[in-house]
């Protein structure tokens, strides 16, 4: 989003807390910590920020759009009210129920021993997830009863995600294709961004346990025309137009995650921001000045903003550490990123790295994620799988088969 928004052809300049090893050649890095609000909110007053844009989910659901308009600060993104949809499965859920909204069929719970027991009557595969917040890890699919008990053990009594996981949804499998699409919106226009397709599971042929996500693609050829216009007016629209009525309109990015079973889409999930890796493919496509777009959101006037895309495919492939989802080591230097240039059609976002001692070293489970973009989805993805072997860190990971959905069609 810093990569976007540093395009402008305002010229911005760009504050970011707290930033990362990438993220500091295009922006003033603050040292302020993405969940501290009264931190956040004294810095933009002392330095008259035009305009806060929300990147992760935390601060969201600590209500800083609330806080931040309190003090008459423009900002980008849902109040704490709207941002439920990601951060309660259960207020998601509710929503879709009273809105006819497709989704997976669900039940929540709060008591270990129920969830248990009621799992003792459903099929498997079954999906266990945690109701709260959990970075995109809170979600179990189990191919056995006894795998979704442990899931279940893990979130409620061993707390494996924190306050997120003391309620669970237990929900039915869907077997389909995944899809995303995010949109902008201003609480009443819905504008539909580029499908994409994400690669949740860690290792190739969608193997392995579910992640936050290790790679994409957008546009995905199976969201023809008709079906991003049938998830329009089926879900994304009547998500806004709900939580308008119930008083907390949603400004910002609504994500809606989907799975695609025999031309029907279903909601797997709401976020209430950009995801990732989709906004590494899908910003790339954007023509239109995205502050330009952000601003319209803020204002309420989307409706009077043409959002216009390039026509490229963009593919981007994540590099993980060692161990990633599950516990991994630290503090590897990185070596080989490519220096980017400004007619270079490939981009290397940091994402889980800091400066330590003057070199670039690994400081999380997600550590970079590979970009390119071109006129065909085999050239974009030609050009990420000849730069990812250049970047080398110790016990670097990730998949060799992003796209592979979509090579056949």
């Amino acid at each position: 989003m810093v990569w976007k928004i540093a395009q402008s052809p305002r010229k911005p300049q760009i504050f970011c807390a707290p930033g990362n090893a990438g993220i500091e050649s295009l922006a003033i890095c603050v040292p302020i910590k993405a969940d501290d609000l009264e931190g956040l909110k004294a810095f933009a007053i002392k330095e008259q920020i035009d305009l806060t844009v929300v990147g992760p989910e935390a601060p969201l659901a600590l209500g800083i759009v609330d806080e931040f308009r309190k003090a008459r600060l423009k900002i980008f993104g849902p109040t704490k009210a709207a941002a439920r949809l990601e951060s309660s499965k259960s207020f998601s859920k509710d929503i879709m129920a009273a809105n006819q909204i497709p989704t997976a069929r669900s039940r929540s719970f709060e008591q270990m021993e129920q969830a248990l027991a009621y799992l003792d009557e459903q099929p498997v595969p079954i999906v266990v997830k945690a109701d709260g917040l959990a970075q995109g890890k809170g979600v179990v699919v189990a191919t056995t009863r006894e795998e979704a008990k442990q899931a279940v053990r893990d979130a409620m009594e061993k707390s494996v995600f924190g306050e997120a996981g003391h309620r669970v949804l237990i929900e039915e499998y869907l077997d389909g294709e995944e899809l995303t699409i995010m949109a902008f919106t201003d609480g009443k226009t819905v504008v539909p961004m580029v499908p994409a397709q994400d690669h949740k599971r860690v290792g190739d042929g969608d193997t392995g346990p579910n992640t936050g996500g290790m790679g994409a693609y957008a546009p995905a050829p199976i969201a023809t025309p008709a079906l991003c216009a049938q998830v329009t007016r089926e879900v994304l629209q009547p998500t806004v137009d709900a939580l308008a009525r119930l008083g907390c309109p949603f400004q910002g990015v609504l994500y809606a995650g989907l799975m695609i079973v025999k031309g029907i889409p279903y909601v797997l999930e709401f976020n209430a921001r950009m995801g990732d890796p989709e906004t590494e493919v899908v910003l790339p496509l954007l023509k239109t000045d995205l502050v330009d777009v952000m601003e319209a959101v803020v204002e309420h006037r989307l409706d009077q903003v043409a959002v216009e895309w390039w026509s490229d495919t963009a593919v981007c492939v994540v590099l993980t550490s060692p161990g990633y989802p599950g516990s991994y080591q630290t503090g590897f230097p990185i070596h080989g990123v490519p220096t980017p240039s400004a007619d270079s059609r490939i981009a290397v976002f940091h994402a889980g790295t800091k400066r330590e001692s003057g070199c670039v070293v690994t400081a999380g489970g997600r550590v970079l994620v590979v970009a390119a973009w071109g006129p065909t989805l085999l050239e974009a993805r030609g050009q990420v799988y000849q730069a990812v072997p250049v970047i080398r860190f110790d016990g670097r990971h990730f998949r060799t088969d992003i796209a592979h959905r979509a090579l056949p069609r």
